[in-house]
C-alpha cells in the first residue's frame, strides 16, 4: 500500500502517538527550569519523578477494562486525559505537590499508551499492514517538535507553567484526530477471547522485557539528555534542548526507514543488531566532552533504538491467535512501559550517586541484555 494510503489508515493511532510525543518531548526539554523551580537536586528529582510510574502502572492495570467500558471513543478519551494532564507540572512551585501533577500525567500516559498500542495492533491485522515503526515514529517526531518548540519559548523567558501549558494544548488538538467511527478495541477482556484467550505464553513477557530496555533507553536519554548537555558540559539551554530533539528526530527518521526494512531483515537481527549501535551511542554521549560529541551521541542511540520498540511490540501481535493480540499487545505494553516511567528516576538515582556520565554507561549496559532475550523470543514463539 502506498505511504499516503497507510498514513490515512493509521491516522487516528499516528495522531495518539504524536501528541505523546508532544508531551513527553516538552517536558524533557524543560525539565531544567522545573528542577529549578522546585529547588532541588538530581537524586531529589528522580524521587519525585518515582510517584509517575506507580500511577500509571495502576492505570495499566486497568487500562484493558476502561478501553472495554469506553468502546469507540477509548483512544480518544485517554489521549485527550493525557494532554490536559501535562498543563499542571508546570503550575506546581512546591516539591510537596509535584508528585500529584506528576501522577496524574502518569495515569493518564499509561491509559492512553495500552490503548494506542492494542489499537494499533488491531489494525495491522485487519489491514494487513505493518504500521509500528510508523506510529513511533511520530511519537519521535512528536517529541523531537515538543523539545524544540519549549527550547524556543525557553530562549524567550517563558517559564514552565506557559510552556506546559502551551504545549498541552497542542498535544489536546493532536488528540482530536484520534476520533474515529468505530475505534472499538476487540479483544481487550479474557471475555471477549474467549475460551482460549485465558494464556498468553511467554511471547508477551519476552517481548515486554525487551521492550522495557528500550524505553529505558530513550525515555532515560530523553529525560537526562538536557541536563547532562547542560550542567555536565556546560552548554545552553538552546543546546540542551538538542539533546532529546537530536535523538528523537534521529529516532523517527529511523522508523520511517524501517517500515521497509523490517520486510528484508529478521526481527532477531534488527533486535541485537539495535541494541549494539545504541550502546555505542550511549557510551559516547556518556563520555562526551562538548554538546556537539554528545549529540553525535545521541544520533548513533537514536539509530539504534528505532526499530527495537516497534520490532517487539509487531512480534507480540503478529505471534499470537487473532482472539488474544489486544490482550498480548497490552501485556507487553505494560511490562515494557516499566521502562519508559522507571526509567528517568531510576537513571536520577544514578546519576545523584555517580553522576550523569555514569546513568549513560548503565543504560548501554542494560542494552546488552536485549542479546539474550530476543533468541528466546524466537524459541518461545515456536513452542507456542
Amino acid at each position: 500500500m502506498p505511504f499516503v494510503q497507510t498514513l490515512i489508515a493509521a491516522r487516528p493511532v499516528v495522531a495518539a502517538f504524536a501528541a505523546m510525543g508532544v508531551v513527553w518531548g516538552t517536558f524533557a526539554a524543560d525539565l531544567p527550569d522545573l528542577k529549578a523551580q522546585l529547588g532541588v537536586d538530581e537524586a531529589r528529582l528522580g524521587l519525585l519523578l518515582l510517584f509517575t510510574p506507580l500511577a500509571a502502572v495502576l492505570s495499566m492495570l486497568m487500562a484493558p477494562m476502561l478501553g472495554h467500558a469506553l468502546g469507540r471513543v477509548a483512544v480518544p478519551v485517554a489521549a485527550m486525559a493525557m494532554a490536559l494532564s501535562f498543563a499542571l507540572p508546570g503550575q506546581v512551585a512546591t516539591a510537596a505537590l509535584f508528585p500529584i501533577a506528576m501522577m496524574a500525567c502518569g495515569a493518564a500516559t499509561g491509559l492512553t499508551d495500552v490503548l494506542m498500542n492494542a489499537r494499533t495492533a488491531q489494525i495491522e491485522n485487519d489491514r494487513d499492514l505493518h504500521l509500528m515503526n510508523l506510529t513511533h515514529a511520530a511519537y519521535s517526531f512528536g517529541y523531537a517538535g515538543g523539545a524544540l518548540l519549549t527550547g524556543a519559548l525557553r530562549a524567550q523567558g517563558w517559564g514552565p507553567g506557559a510552556v506546559l501549558g502551551s504545549m498541552a494544548a497542542l498535544a489536546f488538538l493532536l488528540a482530536l484526530f484520534t476520533l474515529e467511527r468505530d475505534g472499538r478495541i476487540r479483544g481487550l477482556t479474557r471475555r471477549e477471547a474467549g475460551p482460549g484467550g485465558a494464556g498468553l505464553g511467554l511471547v508477551p513477557l519476552i517481548g515486554g522485557g525487551i521492550v522495557l530496555i528500550a524505553f529505558l533507553t530513550e525515555n532515560a536519554s530523553e529525560s537526562w539528555s538536557a541536563l547532562h548537555i547542560e550542567k555536565t558540559l556546560g552548554g545552553s539551554p538552546g543546546e540542551g534542548a538538542m539533546g532529546p530533539a537530536v535523538l528523537a528526530l534521529t529516532m523517527g527518521f529511523a522508523r520511517l526507514a524501517g517500515q521497509g526494512i523490517v520486510a528484508r531483515v529478521s526481527a532477531q537481527r534488527l533486535l541485537i543488531g539495535g541494541a549494539l549501535v545504541a550502546g555505542c551511542g550511549l557510551l559516547v554521549a556518556g563520555f562526551a566532552v562538548t554538546p556537539a560529541m554528545a549529540h553525535a551521541g545521541f544520533v548513533v542511540t537514536g539509530i539504534g533504538a528505532a526499530l527495537i520498540s516497534p520490532t517487539a511490540f509487531s512480534l507480540v501481535g503478529r505471534l499470537g491467535p487473532p482472539e488474544q493480540r489486544a490482550r498480548a499487545v497490552a501485556r507487553a505494553t505494560f511490562f515494557g512501559y516499566f521502562g519508559y516511567f522507571f526509567g528517568p528516576p531510576a537513571l536520577g538515582f544514578v546519576a545523584g550517586a555517580f553522576g550523569l556520565r555514569a546513568a549513560f554507561v548503565f543504560t548501554a549496559l542494560m542494552l546488552m541484555a536485549i542479546l539474550i532475550l530476543a533468541p528466546m523470543m524466537g524459541r518461545a514463539a515456536k513452542r507456542a
